[in-house]
């Protein structure tokens, strides 16, 4: 079977040095935070610390004879003391690092929403959610808890060497010999941790990228009796997440019973050692007592580091994927072109009242380097006002004089203008708000009938909407709802018929009160009464808006004002109806078969 996965945006991952650099980034902001929970946990490890001493001082009070309440006071005070402060601390971490998910995901969702479109279709939206919600999760312990866990660890195990040096050398000596030999073994396991999450969380974005394509066209996959087949391929992604999972649970097992199995060894040869030291009189076996206290103190700084070092390899994964997201380009902000445009005079910056011109001059366009050129010197002007149609066959480019226009591409060579103006000398804010746009699928939002209507005018008015939904034939459909303009619509519109659908994506779009309105196929899901009804809508916006159409249908066409015939990439004629009836052959064939070819 077939289980391709999903590509990568970028398949090199983060070296090590990047990988601190945005955690850094992440961390940054909450240092304070951070630091605070830092902290506690040394004081709740100074707490530990001090724990064999007093044992030491407990047991030679007792040789000698001494009373021992004052010790065990101080013992139980400090026990209680270091368990507040730690769990102080520990709240303070957990609500930081949350704090750093959520602040992640801000900037995740923020540039996803600002990609380009070609990025956009280059990579599998679902891989992109599982990077926002799966990959996000994962720096949760890596950030704040990775950090305060290894310089927590780090500073009590030295804490710790320094006490037993103290203690004993000689017995020191053996501790470390067992410590350094287990801690070589974990140091490379650590690589296979890494690898393993990665893998693992890119087999996640796999499963994300199979169900966004099943549940995309789930009539579709009901109607071909493919139910079986595409959970057998969701299957297999998470059968490869599990695999990479457990491989990674593995080792981090392994990793995980490393310190104790290294203090246990560090423990016999300790008492073995410290024994025979005992019975020569070399030391007290109250040193004896609070080194082994000591060693099993360990346990926690050593296990700190561990829990860190493996937090690391699985956060640096997460963070390499994050980081590959942030590479993607983007549109720019309004803060870079104002920054851009700021050599351009304020009358050229200002717009137009009324409706929009626009001109194409020797326009070129391909999706990349090495790819066929879609738009070769494409050259056309359309005069405010009126209604300018682009016919041809399939792949002529007519969609992509649309693109172009909204800037969801960017010319490779030649000038698109608008109001006499480069689009590039346009802010995407100022251009895309004078533009009303519907796509060739009419893509209606989850949510209610309102929220689609005023998605792109959220001001409108009850007037403004009750006006539009009369226009498109709406207000029926809306009497027949069960909650009206507040019923919700479904995933995609999935309550609404395909002829709805399109109905409202125009409705949306005239109420934006667009200075030019591009229709690219607005019309081919309707009925022949309702498309009627809308031509005559359109006829009656083009008297005062630019209005620009893709159409196949010839009843469409032939009422332009302008028809733009395009072929392979070419503007072939320009003209009306009866001019290029007479005129272009292909326009003249297209014709005679009453139904252009679709887009």
């Amino acid at each position: 079977m077939n289980t391709a996965s999903a590509p990568r945006t970028d398949e090199t991952s983060l070296s090590a040095r990047g990988t601190v650099k945005a955690l850094w980034a992440y961390v940054r902001p909450h240092r304070w935070a951070v630091a605070l929970g830092l902290l506690c946990a040394l004081v709740g490890a100074a707490g530990g610390l001090l724990q064999p001493l007093a044992t030491k001082m407990l047991v030679d009070r007792l040789a000698s004879g001494g009373t021992i309440a004052g010790i065990l006071i101080a013992l139980t005070v400090l026990v209680l003391l270091g368990t507040a402060v730690e769990a102080f601390g520990a709240y303070v971490l957990e609500r930081t690092a949350e704090s750093v998910v959520l602040a992640a995901r801000r900037t995740l969702v923020g540039r996803l929403l600002r990609l380009r479109l070609a990025e956009w279709e280059r990579v599998p939206p679902g891989d992109l959610m599982s990077r926002v919600t799966s990959d996000t999760t994962l720096l949760r312990a890596v950030s704040t808890q990775a950090v305060v866990s290894a310089a927590t660890g780090a500073v009590a195990f030295v804490a710790a060497v320094v006490m037993m040096a103290f203690l004993d050398v000689v017995l020191l000596g053996v501790t470390l010999v067992v410590v350094v030999l287990v801690g070589g073994a974990v140091a490379l396991v650590m690589p296979k941790i890494a690898r393993a999450t990665e893998r693992s969380q890119e087999a996640v974005g796999e499963i994300s990228v199979a169900l966004e394509r099943a549940l995309g066209a789930f009539r579709t996959v009901k109607a071909s009796g493919a139910e079986e087949r595409e959970t057998a391929r969701v299957e297999a992604a998470a059968r490869r997440a599990w695999r990479h999972g457990v491989k990674s649970a593995k080792w981090e097992a392994v990793a995980g019973s490393a310190d104790e199995l290294a203090v246990q060894l560090a423990f016999l040869a300790v008492l073995a050692v410290g024994g025979a030291r005992v019975a020569s009189g070399e030391i007290p076996v109250s040193t004896l007592i609070a080194f082994l206290l000591y060693l099993f103190y360990l346990i926690e700084p050593v296990a700190k580091l561990v829990d860190a070092v493996s937090s690391y390899q699985e956060g640096a994964a997460a963070i390499s994927r994050i980081a590959q997201v942030e590479s993607l380009s983007t549109e720019p902000t309004e803060r870079t072109e104002t920054a851009r445009r700021e050599g351009v005079l304020p009358e050229q910056r200002a717009a137009l009242p009324g409706p929009a011109s626009v001109r194409f001059e020797d326009v070129s366009f391909r999706y990349g380097a090495g790819l066929p050129y879609v738009h070769q010197q494409v050259s056309f002007e359309v005069p405010g006002t009126g209604m300018t149609a682009f016919v041809g066959p399939s792949g002529a480019g007519k969609s992509t004089v649309f693109a172009l226009i909204e800037r969801f591409h960017e010319a490779t060579g030649g000038r698109v203008m608008v109001d006499g103006r480069d689009v590039q000398d346009w802010s995407l804010s100022e251009l895309r708000s004078a533009i009303g746009y519907v796509e060739q699928d009419a893509p209606v939002l989850a949510g209610t009938l309102r929220e689609n209507l005023v998605f792109a005018a959220a001001g409108a008015t009850d007037d403004d909407i009750r006006d539009v939904l009369a226009r498109t034939k709406l207000d029926a459909l809306v009497e027949r709802l069960p909650h009206g303009l507040d019923t919700p619509v479904g995933h995609r519109g999935s309550k609404l018929s395909g002829g709805e659908r399109q109905r409202i994506a125009i409705a949306r779009a005239l109420l934006r009160k667009p200075r030019l309105l591009l229709l690219d196929e607005a019309t081919s899901q309707l009925d022949a009464v309702n498309e009627l009804a809308l031509r005559d809508v359109i006829s009656e916006v083009a008297r005062e808006t630019t209005v620009l159409v893709v159409a196949h249908r010839l009843s469409t066409v032939t009422g332009a004002d302008r028809i733009v015939v395009m072929e392979s990439g070419r503007v072939r004629s320009v003209g009306t109806h009866e001019e290029l009836v007479g005129q272009d052959r292909l326009y003249t064939r297209l014709a005679a078969t009453q139904l252009l070819a679709p887009a």
